[in-house]
């Protein structure tokens, strides 16, 4: 998991010193990390369990605009308040770094700073691609690809077996915040995974078991207008 995390970029005198300022936090599911307008006092590494990121909208509820899943980093270093709030959506752990002593690590080690900005750069991206496809894409092919983005990085991550037929995932999100990131109503979300069991391209197992049975149909979905 190191290997994969922003630790990665370290040597061992680094990865000494990260470990002498850092702390290990377990939350359970539901248990927030950070709220939205704190005192930004923290960074952290995701070791284990799937986290969402949120942000209150102007009537006061919140929307999910964001997961996190483990090598993942938590934190914006150098601002003063939190962006959103960060709450655990499966049992987590967390590697927690106080914010002063991460951003003297970031001033003294180039490798570290470059790791954490081309981590940056790549979740902007991954949040562009994601905003296009939500806007252009049907309601069926956004959940579908929710479900393999899903599928792929818990399988990346360790948290579920390879992509492919058969594959077996916990989805760590209700059906209220898969609408949220895809852009739907909750109605929607559940007529569009009825589609997709009567085609044969899921099934579930259980309250959030489930099962890829052909990931090449439900690419299909995804890919189509």
């Amino acid at each position: 998991m190191r290997d994969r995390s922003l630790c990665g970029a370290l040597d061992k005198t680094a990865l000494a010193e990260m470990a002498r300022i850092g702390r290990r936090r377990t939350l359970a599911a539901g248990e927030s990390l950070q709220f939205e307008g704190d005192d930004n006092i923290l960074c952290a590494n995701v070791l284990d369990g799937v986290l969402k990121l949120s942000s209150l909208t102007a009537s006061g509820g919140a929307q999910t605009v964001g997961l996190l899943y483990p090598a993942d980093f938590i934190g914006r270093p150098y601002a003063d308040t939190v962006d959103h709030d960060i709450t655990a959506l499966t049992r987590a752990e967390v590697c927690i770094f106080p914010r002063a002593p991460f951003e003297r690590m970031l001033a003294q080690n180039a490798a570290l700073e470059r790791q954490l900005l081309r981590r940056t750069l790549s979740e902007l991206e991954r949040s562009r691609r994601w905003l296009l496809f939500v806007g252009r894409k049907s309601a069926g092919a956004r959940l579908a690809g929710l479900l393999i983005d899903i599928a792929r990085r818990m399988a990346q991550t360790g948290c579920g077996t390879d992509f492919g037929i058969g594959q077996l995932i916990q989805l760590p999100l209700t059906r209220t915040e898969m609408a949220d990131v895809a852009g739907l109503t909750i109605e929607t979300v559940s007529r569009e995974l009825g589609k997709l069991k009567d085609a044969g391209a899921i099934a579930t197992e259980g309250r959030r078991g489930l099962r890829i049975l052909k990931p090449t149909a439900l690419q299909a979905i995804m890919d189509s207008e």
